[in-house]
């Protein structure tokens, strides 16, 4: 009987009727032993490099190999001034007259005076008086609206209202000015006065002299305030925070009861004494920069304490001024600063973009990061990035989107990002670019931010706690839904399989995008929309590698889509006459004594990512065969041995050569492996030959399976390649052993080659090779007992047969058949009954046939101590 190591398939056909015991070994508890075949399998799945993604050497909003001109894509590089901003954003409208409204004063007492009876005098008869009362009432309410000290409690009569004629609303704007403006002038602070003043009762006999008498008694209190504060901010030391006991507002009003002051006045009263030193310092040292940031820093501080920061303070457009005109100063840490605080004071339309872009300018210079860290920017754009409208402010968020995407680049600054909620708030944009739908104006823009977002992403996705993020976040389905929607931006497409082909490096991300089944269907799409687009088309073969990888329904799902083998041979086709022309220009140009490229070139790169997935499918039972029979799968593998050397290009040779060896797995009549197995051995001998270990590992293991048919054991004989395997056998390497054995035992099959092992030391080698790996590999102990069986069936003495390795051999044998002796090793349970199984299955049967004929036939065991393995 005859053993031969092959193919699966015809080991499980041809043997049974031979030997018994070697159907045996396969038969029997089939599962458990497909977990050890899995890790050395004869069908093998291809790893391979991610594509390099070089770093751009200049930042900027869209790469230098955009595939739209820049007339098509929003600038990186623009001038930005006060004038970029709209200074009159906040500013209320003026010139527009108010209609009076229908309301009825409510008259306001004191706990004093609640039981006092308030008699209310009749209206004058004359208009004249009227005139005065009202120039009086007009003066009072209108100082208390632009900055006086008052908080004046206004009691009108509930009856007998008059409406004044037109022009009494100019008269009363006349006498305020004549009135209030040395006032204002002398008076800098905001300070209610004490409770008798900010009672007001208006009735009809209040005289013109009264009024001005009231406030000039006013006025001399407020003054005097006014020095006691001003000498108190004047005194170094002083402390700076705001205090907000209503001591403090007693202090500042004279009042024992400071629960009268609203909130209008209480702000008012901070803006004086806080805010306002410091934007006239601001004003005055306009020419030190260092000066200017420390104002800036102070101001900010004062307007979060003040809680000043957003769009309800009232002199909010006082300020923005200031802020504005400083941008025209040429220094990045003072537009920082400055950027800050508009970005704070939550301004939008013209603002906010000119803000946006003015972050974005401070982030483009990878010299600010430190001071972007350090001024925490990335909070306040994270805020706009969460609370802006997409289509209102989708210039904005843009350019806004552009700094972070900067930020993103420094180690520092990434990983605070993802601290923050960055993720989340990047996933949750996304979804809502995608719910717009193509029809929608705002529809194409949107592309330019997605370009952005998605190039973030990617830098996020190099964090372990990014990628749960993305992963828990339903990323991958995101991802295929903005490639669906876009597939004709070329940029975009590539971020989003830039990221995708990060992701997809990690098994739990892998198995998430295998489950969008569309996500094969726009693959194969894309590579049939961008065929030339080498940057894109590496990565989606790369990403359909690590899909096909590990999955068989992966497989199952991408190979049943329609046109997907004339796609994958298509763009072979492609990047093989790409890279033949390259090849042929540089051996011109350079000569062919120099050594290729160190990486391999583009069009390299994309058949290896190819041929991968050519590989992967062909592990698949149903795919393999049909891939083995397709003309043009297997005469562009067979062209690539052909015309590439390992040395040109040893990771594609060497992808080339697996997948021919999974698809010379398969026997089927119409395998074109099988009809040209002689034209791939011959080259595989050059493969054989090459100074690449992988390469002649490899090469073995074709060989091992193309073993199977005669034409190629005799061209295996005839061109001495025999020795070469026999030869390996004392590599010590696990794999390179397997993979000659296995060749070994085909050819002695045929009884005529047998003689060539004695001849070359190959029995010594085996017997060696089974005492170095003994129990540690039960399936490569196996091969070699099947080859020495087949070898000794016609020999009738041991000593002719093995020489002197016959009693090493007996020993050997004796040893790995005691179970005590052959599993005592220290493996966990489940390791142990695996380990324990195969021995049982695998090697036990052939091993016992095999030492009953050396005993049979050799007179005299030696004595030798069995020993522990």
């Amino acid at each position: 009987a005859v053993l031969c190591r092959g193919m699966q398939a015809s080991k499980t056909e041809n043997t049974k009727k031979a030997e018994p015991f070697y159907w045996l070994s396969v038969a029997k508890q089939k599962t458990s032993s497909e977990i050890i075949n899995e890790a050395r399998n004869l069908l093998r799945a291809v790893g391979t490099r991610r594509p390099f993604t070089p770093t751009d050497g200049q930042r900027k909003l869209f790469a230098s190999g955009s595939s739209q001109g820049p007339q098509n894509r929003p600038p990186s590089v623009f001038s930005l001034h006060a004038s970029s901003f709209d200074l009159v954003e906040s500013r209320p409208v003026s010139g527009i007259r108010l209609s009076p409204l229908d309301h009825k004063p409510i008259l306001i007492t004191s706990e004093k005076d609640e039981d006092s009876f308030v008699s209310f005098p009749q209206p004058p008869a004359e208009a004249a008086e009227v005139r005065k009362v009202s120039s009086a009432r007009a003066c009072l309410c209108r100082t208390t609206f632009l900055g006086n000290l008052f908080s004046a409690e206004v009691v009108l009569p509930d009856q007998n209202k008059k409406k004044l004629d037109s022009e009494e609303p100019a008269m009363m704007m006349n006498n305020l000015g004549r009135s209030n403006n040395n006032y204002l002038a002398e008076q800098k602070l905001y300070t209610p006065v004490n409770d008798e003043s900010r009672k007001l009762i208006c009735n009809e006999h209040i005289s013109r002299s009264e009024s001005e008498d009231f406030i000039k008694g006013a006025s001399g209190k407020f003054s005097f305030q006014l020095r006691g504060e001003s000498d108190q901010m004047k005194k170094p030391g002083a402390n700076s925070s705001w205090p907000r006991s209503s001591g403090w507002k007693r202090r500042v009003t004279g009042l024992e009861d400071a629960t009268g002051i609203n909130e209008w006045e209480e702000e008012e009263v901070f803006w004086r004494i806080k805010i306002l030193p410091i934007l006239h310092e601001l004003k005055k040292i306009e020419d030190n920069i260092e000066n200017l940031c420390v104002a800036c820093t102070k101001l900010y501080q004062a307007l979060n304490e003040g809680n000043m920061l957003g769009k309800q303070f009232k002199r909010r457009s006082e300020l923005l001024k200031t802020l504005y005109k400083l941008v025209d100063i040429d220094s990045d840490p003072l537009r920082l600063k400055l950027a800050k605080i508009i970005l704070a004071m939550k301004v939008d339309g013209k603002n906010l973009l000119s803000v946006c872009k003015l972050a974005f300018k401070i982030c483009r210079n990878e010299k600010n990061d430190y001071i972007v860290q350090n001024d925490r920017l990335l909070d306040c754009l994270l805020e706009v990035l969460r609370n802006e409208d997409l289509q209102k402010n989708s210039e904005a968020l843009l350019y806004c989107m552009g700094a972070l995407k900067f930020m993103s680049g420094n180690a520092v600054l990434l990983n605070e990002m993802v601290n923050k909620g960055a993720v989340e708030m990047l996933l949750q944009l996304m979804k809502e670019i995608n719910n717009i739908k193509e029809n929608d104006t705002y529809f194409s823009n949107l592309s330019h931010l997605l370009v952005q977002l998605t190039a973030t992403l990617r830098n996020l996705a190099d964090l372990p706690p990014a990628r749960r993020q993305l992963l828990c976040g339903g990323a991958a389905s995101e991802l295929c839904v903005a490639l669906e929607q876009r597939a004709n931006d070329q940029d975009l497409c590539t971020c989003v399989v830039r990221i995708l082909s990060k992701l997809s490096s990690y098994n739990d991300f892998c198995a998430a995008l295998a489950d969008c089944s569309r996500c094969y269907i726009l693959f194969l799409a894309l590579l049939n929309k961008h065929p030339k687009q080498q940057d894109l088309v590496v990565r989606i073969f790369f990403i359909l590698g690590n899909l096909t990888a590990k999955n068989n329904q992966a497989r199952e799902q991408f190979f049943k889509e329609k046109e997907t083998v004339n796609t994958l041979t298509s763009l072979f086709q492609t990047y093989y006459e790409l890279d033949l022309s390259a090849q042929t220009w540089y051996h011109d140009r350079e000569g062919k004594g120099k050594k290729h490229l160190k990486h391999p070139s583009e069009a390299e790169d994309v058949m290896i990512k190819l041929i991968r997935v050519l590989a992967n499918l062909s592990i698949h039972p149903s795919i393999g065969p049909t891939l083995a029979a397709a003309h043009r799968v297997v005469e562009l593998l067979v062209t690539v041995l052909e015309y590439k050397s390992i040395d040109d290009c040893e990771e594609l040779v060497i992808n080339a050569a697996t997948t021919i060896n999974n698809l010379s797995y398969y026997q089927v009549e119409s395998s074109v492996v099988q009809d040209k197995k002689l034209h791939i051995a011959e080259m595989l001998l050059k493969l054989l030959m090459s100074n690449s270990m992988d390469g002649v590992v490899e090469a073995v293991r074709v060989f091992g399976n193309l073993s199977q048919y005669h034409e190629v054991c005799d061209f295996i004989m005839q061109k001495k390649i025999y020795k070469f395997m026999i030869a390996l056998l004392d590599s010590k390497n696990h794999d390179v052993c397997f993979s000659a054995c296995g060749v070994l035992l085909n050819l002695t099959v045929d009884k005529n080659k047998r003689a060539f092992l004695m001849e070359e030391g190959g029995i010594g080698k085996l017997v060696d090779c089974l005492q170095d790996f003994g129990p540690a590999d039960w399936e490569l102990s196996c091969l070699i007992c099947k080859t020495l069986w087949n070898y000794s069936e016609n020999f009738t003495s041991a000593a002719s047969c093995f020489g002197g390795d016959t009693d090493t051999l007996l020993v050997l044998l004796t040893s790995l058949l005691d179970e005590k002796l052959a599993l005592d090793c220290s493996l966990d349970r489940e390791g142990r009954d695996s380990h324990k199984l195969h021995w049982e299955t695998e090697f036990k049967p052939v091993a016992e046939k095999l030492l009953n004929r050396v005993q049979s036939h050799h007179s005299f065991l030696p004595a030798v101590p069995i020993t522990s393995f």
